[in-house]
């Protein structure tokens, strides 16, 4: 179900650094890293809009931003994945979190930036707020939820029916009476309630519900689910499958989306958290925010379609393909397997062409309208991501035999087997190249 959703919080430009790893540094236990990439993507409330609106609502994000080039950025980024930004003027410099990943695994994260004086919300900010099915507060600890007229308008909000929920900050500010629901994480509701860490979340949940007059409060506690408390009934505990949890960034932001889009109906809080600790397990299992890619969304009658593969040496055979594929929809997004994917797949001596040649390549083509490179050996991380509505596969294959088709299923997609041209193939073209070498 789509919702009218605001997303008000902090925004961040987040910037994540990979490259290769073959060697260590002689002097220091540490990866070196060569040919670093950079990928920018939006962070803190800018992630959650983002999500939000790859879940198909439509998203408002109230956030300040300084007037700067990180700025910009993220209101350019906001706006290609369909999020309609409503900035707060604020003074200073726009916060930037730059990770480095060596092998899939953050080892170290270099922060900048320096948020000043947050100017007054505009009235279109504020009327946006008023007039939302739901409110996710995502703060991040850089000012804005201390703003005034900004807290007037959720403290009218959460005193209706709209549900209102409070992502808080050990930095922000403390919720404004009556919201729906406030979901800290197991760390942030320890400091919250004054209590040890090594008390038990359900006390900490409790006790919270009286200090922040919260209708509920729910502490997630990553791989081990969450717990909520209610009113004055038991804290429920809520399971949740345990993913290899090598890159937990944006779990939290997943779960506070999925929670308030459930709140909008008549869904139970408790089932709502339950749907939530699902998406969020499902959300780390599928590469978390590094593998999350934000594109341009598309209008109700619009369909999105993917497809993937090497591209090493682009021959006709795959450009008949990828004209097949763009007729099927709008808009085509290309998965490009990374240089250490084609390697793992195909061998040392692969690819012949570096990944940044054969994405620059594939976008020039005119039915192509995005390129997105990944690490992996399948696409099913950036797959669910993007969640197109068909994915393209060339060859002699059936749905059946493609395991892509179970996981576009979940959301509605489905998969398509274009016709596999004869005659045209990256080996075949190496092959010949080497007998003419000779």
């Amino acid at each position: 179900m789509s919702v009218q959703m605001v997303v008000v919080g902090d925004a961040l430009l987040d910037v994540d650094v990979t490259g290769d790893v073959r060697r260590r540094l002689p002097e220091a236990d540490a990866p070196v890293i060569d040919d670093p990439r950079e990928r920018l993507r939006p962070g803190g409330a800018a992630l959650v809009a983002a999500l939000a609106a790859a879940d198909g609502h439509d998203v408002v994000l109230v956030t300040a931003l300084a007037a700067d080039a990180a700025g910009s950025r993220i209101h350019d980024l906001c706006s290609d994945a369909g999020v309609q930004v409503l900035a707060v003027p604020q003074e200073g410099t726009t916060p930037v979190k730059r990770r480095i990943i060596a092998d899939q695994q953050p080892v170290a994260r270099l922060d900048e930036g320096a948020c000043g004086p947050i100017q007054h919300v505009p009235p279109d900010a504020l009327e946006a707020i008023g007039s939302a099915d739901a409110v996710l507060v995502s703060d991040y600890g850089q000012g804005l939820t201390s703003v005034g007229d900004l807290r007037r308008a959720l403290s009218s909000v959460a005193a209706t029916s709209t549900p209102v929920v409070w992502d808080p900050h050990p930095r922000g500010e403390a919720p404004v009476p009556g919201v729906r629901l406030v979901t800290p994480n197991r760390a942030e509701a320890a400091a919250f309630a004054g209590r040890a860490a090594r008390t038990g979340a359900s006390e900490h949940a409790a006790a919270l519900v009286d200090l922040w007059r919260a209708r509920a409060v729910c502490v997630t506690l990553g791989s081990d689910g969450a717990v909520l408390a209610e009113g004055t009934a038991e804290p429920l505990l809520v399971p949740a499958r345990r993913p290899d949890p090598h890159d937990t960034c944006g779990a939290g932001d997943r779960f506070a989306v999925t929670v308030t889009a459930s709140l909008t109906g008549t869904t139970a809080t408790g089932a709502a958290v339950k749907t939530a600790v699902e998406a969020a397990g499902d959300f780390v299992a599928s590469g978390g925010a590094a593998s999350f890619t934000p594109v341009a969304r598309r209008a109700k009658d619009r369909t999105i379609v993917a497809t993937g593969g090497c591209f090493d040496l682009l021959h006709a055979g795959h450009v008949a393909t990828l004209q097949a594929a763009r007729r099927l929809g709008d808009r085509l997004i290309v998965c490009l397997n990374s240089d250490d994917s084609v390697r793992r797949l195909k061998g040392e001596d692969r690819p012949v062409v570096p990944e940044r040649d054969r994405a620059r390549l594939l976008a020039a083509l005119d039915c192509v309208d995005d390129v997105v490179v990944f690490d992996e050996d399948t696409p099913m991380h950036v797959l669910a991501g993007i969640r197109p509505d068909i994915w393209v596969k060339g060859g002699d294959y059936s749905e059946d035999d493609l395991p892509e088709s179970d996981l576009l299923a979940t959301w509605g997609g489905r998969t398509v087997v274009v016709p596999f041209h004869d005659g045209h193939s990256t080996t075949s073209l190496i092959e010949t190249a080497r007998a003419i070498a000779v």
